[in-house]
C-alpha cells in the first residue's frame, strides 16, 4: 500500500455520546468503541456502544473493538451494537475472517496486529488479504493478562512501514501517538490513517486542548513537509 501524507484519523476509546460529537467536530473520520477487555481503558458497555454508534452520522467510521475470538460471537454482539466496522484485537481461534464477512456484508473487518518483533510482518501479511483493513498497535497477547491495545506505548515504526509496504489493504497505526509524535509518524511510517486514545485525554476524559493540536500536528505534516515513501 502506498503512503498516505494525509491519514485519517481514528478517535479511540469514546466514552459516550457527547465525547463522539467532540471527536467528529474536530476531524475525525472513525470512533472507537471499546467493549469488554482483558486490560486497558476506555470500556464500556454494549449497551453505550449502541447508543454512540445510533448518534454517529453516516460518513463517520464506528469501529466495535471486540476481545471475542470465536466469530460466532462476534456476530452475535455486533447485530447487537450495530456499528459499521468490527476490529478484532486478539487472534480468532473459532470461524474465519471470509465467514465473518458473509456473514455480515457491509460491514468493514479489521483486524489488530500487536507489532512485537518481525514476526509481526509476517502476521499482517497472512490476514491482509481476508481483511478490508490492518491495525498495528503495541499490545501483547503473551503476557499473562493480555495487553490488547490502550497501552500508551510506540512500537518499532520500522516494521510499521514495512508491513504498510508489504500489504494491499489500508493500515491504521496505533500505539503511543501523541501530538507531539504524530507528525515524525506520518513521515517514518505514511499510514492510512491514525487511531489515538490516550494521547488526547486527561484523566480518562477526551481533552478538547490536546485534540486541538493533534489535528493541527497532522496537518503540519502536509505533502512538501512529507517525503516520498515508497
Amino acid at each position: 500500500m502506498k503512503a498516505t501524507v494525509t491519514p485519517r484519523v481514528k478517535i479511540c476509546c469514546i466514552g459516550n455520546v457527547e465525547e463522539a460529537a467532540l471527536a467528529v467536530t474536530y476531524g475525525a473520520s472513525a470512533l472507537g468503541l471499546v467493549s469488554h477487555m482483558p486490560s486497558g481503558p476506555g470500556v464500556i458497555s454494549d449497551q453505550q456502544i449502541a447508543e454512540i454508534a445510533s448518534s454517529v452520522p453516516p460518513p463517520i467510521g464506528t469501529f466495535l473493538l471486540t476481545s471475542r475470538q470465536k466469530v460466532s460471537d462476534i456476530i452475535a454482539q455486533h447485530r447487537f451494537c450495530r456499528t459499521n466496522c468490527i476490529q478484532i484485537c486478539d487472534h480468532l481461534t473459532g470461524g474465519t475472517h471470509r465467514e465473518l464477512k458473509n456473514t455480515l456484508p457491509g460491514i468493514s473487518i479489521v483486524q489488530v496486529i500487536h507489532v512485537i518483533g518481525p514476526e509481526s510482518v509476517d502476521e499482517a501479511c497472512a490476514v491482509a488479504p481476508n481483511v478490508d483493513a490492518i491495525l498495528l498497535d503495541s499490545g501483547n497477547q503473551k503476557v499473562a493478562v493480555k495487553e490488547l491495545g490502550g497501552t500508551g506505548k510506540t512500537h518499532d515504526w520500522t516494521l510499521s512501514r514495512q508491513i504498510r509496504e508489504s500489504i494491499d489493504v489500508p493500515m491504521f497505526l496505533a500505539g503511543g501517538l501523541t501530538p507531539g509524535n504524530v507528525a515524525q509518524a506520518i513521515r517514518e511510517v505514511g499510514p492510512f490513517g491514525l487511531d489515538i486514545c490516550s494521547g488526547v485525554r486527561t484523566n480518562g476524559k477526551l481533552d478538547e486542548a490536546k485534540l486541538r493540536r493533534f489535528f493541527a500536528a497532522v496537518g503540519s505534516a502536509s505533502p512538501s513537509q512529507t517525503p516520498v515513501l515508497a
